[in-house]
């Protein structure tokens, strides 16, 4: 719209200057907008009729396209979608598959937040969950009902540091009527590896992590595999072949094998509405730009670390994989060719006040409920995120009264060492922990 001086003070100060000069930036621009005009009727009829190009920021917004295009791109999928948080691409990712009546087979080793997403709210909607120690592949197949309709991991385990044999996962999916794998990978990134590789469906991740990097931003990521096959599973999936409400044609008619991933696009996530803020996107967009130089150098500082702190005598072991000690070192090296990641746990002789000593005595390293920090952090799992679970469930997981999570950042390498080392002087180490490898 143009404006003039003899237009009124109130109808300038919300028009005047709104139409600027055509312009080419290099950056992604930030379109920090609720909605977008359109130039006509049909234009908008087409955009509501078609879903082409852009209406309302819940619904496409054109910074967050770009990011889901990249991520897509780092991922090898067919489409991405960017959400409000990590919790939030968990939560549309497994409501695109199941509904009241079904039935999610899930690795028992997973984000606490997931474990009381499936456990509290889903289970509310009639969704019902079975966890079992996806290292078991029988397990996995004797927990799979008429009912399943997604097994569920996340590529390491937190806070063992397993490493999830995404082929073989996926594989027992596929011999039960392509049930789809879903794997939160957002402790490997898509540099560490990339599942829809080696046969999963969907992957997700937190964004706030590795992806943005830097802390300040929350964000989550869907990525579908563009593989869904109406004829081999889509009795598994009847919202995804049958008709729509108004008797028009199915997902799959219009979207072939990219039916899915449409869905979630254009029924699960605007209407549940995790919408992710164009500012959050551009500043993961931002972060992707350095994602494999940071994941690199953090992989091979938490080497360096893992190494170090096993020759200590205050510790009594490390769940690192890229360690020849772990168990699952040869799956890692298998998966996980260019690193092992950055998170891992360290389990103290001295129990819970050698942990609480080293945690309140880091200089360099922050404590706080993060990871994939360009920072290196510290946090006590039995009394932060897994003090909902039994001591039997915890000793499960690998997490011990002396057990210490660090996700290692990007400094000097010999500064945190020395800070660990400062830390570590004075640990108590009386108390030895009961560990069962």
């Amino acid at each position: 719209m143009t404006t003039s001086d003899d237009t009124g003070f109130s109808t300038r100060q919300v028009h005047a200057g709104s139409a600027t000069a055509p312009a080419t930036p290099r950056a992604t621009p930030i379109y920090l907008t609720a909605g977008f005009t359109f130039s006509d009727l049909d234009e908008s009829a087409a955009h509501f009729g078609t879903g082409a190009g852009f209406g309302y920021s819940r619904t496409g917004n054109p910074t967050v396209h770009a990011v889901e295009e990249r991520l897509a791109s780092l991922e090898g999928g067919d489409q991405a979608v960017l959400v409000s948080s990590g919790q939030a691409a968990v939560t549309v990712a497994l409501l695109a598959l199941a509904g009241a009546g079904d039935h999610i087979v899930v690795s028992e080793h997973i984000y606490e937040g997931t474990r009381g997403l499936l456990l509290d709210n889903l289970a509310r909607l009639g969704i019902d969950t079975t966890f079992v120690d996806v290292s078991d592949h029988d397990a996995v197949r004797s927990a799979i009902t008429p009912r399943t309709k997604a097994l569920f991991a996340e590529t390491l385990s937190n806070a063992r540091n397993d490493v999830l044999d995404v082929a073989a996962i996926a594989a027992i999916g596929a011999e039960r009527g392509g049930i789809p794998l879903v794997v939160d990978s957002t402790f490997t990134t898509p540099y560490l590896l990339r599942p829809l590789e080696h046969g999963a469906a969907i992957v997700v991740h937190s964004a706030s992590k590795f992806l943005a990097g830097q802390g300040a931003v929350l964000g989550g990521v869907i990525v579908d595999d563009g593989r869904f096959d109406a004829a081999a599973s889509g009795h598994l999936f009847p919202h995804l072949v049958q008709t729509d409400r108004l008797g028009g044609a199915s997902f799959a008619e219009k979207h072939g094998r990219r039916a899915r991933g449409a869905y979630i696009r254009e029924s699960v996530a605007p209407r549940f509405g995790p919408s992710p803020s164009p500012l959050n996107a551009f500043l993961i967009g931002q972060g992707i730009e350095t994602l494999s130089l940071r994941v690199e150098r953090q992989s091979q500082n938490a080497l360096a670390v893992a190494t170090w702190l096993e020759q200590r005598p205050e510790v009594e072991r490390v769940d690192y994989v890229g360690l020849p000690s772990h168990p699952h070192h040869d799956l890692g090296e298998r998966y996980l060719r260019r690193g092992s990641g950055s998170v891992f746990t360290v389990t103290l002789r001295g129990g819970l006040e050698a942990a609480r000593h080293v945690v309140q005595s880091v200089r360099l390293i922050t404590h706080m409920t993060h990871l994939g920090d360009v920072r290196s952090l510290v946090l006590h799992p039995q009394s932060t995120s897994h003090a909902a679970r039994s001591v039997a469930e915890r000793e499960r997981a690998g997490v011990f009264p002396g057990t210490i999570r660090l996700s290692i950042g990007i400094e000097d390498i010999d500064d945190i060492l020395a800070d660990l080392d400062q830390a570590l002087v004075g640990v108590p180490v009386a108390e030895r922990e009961t560990v069962v490898l």
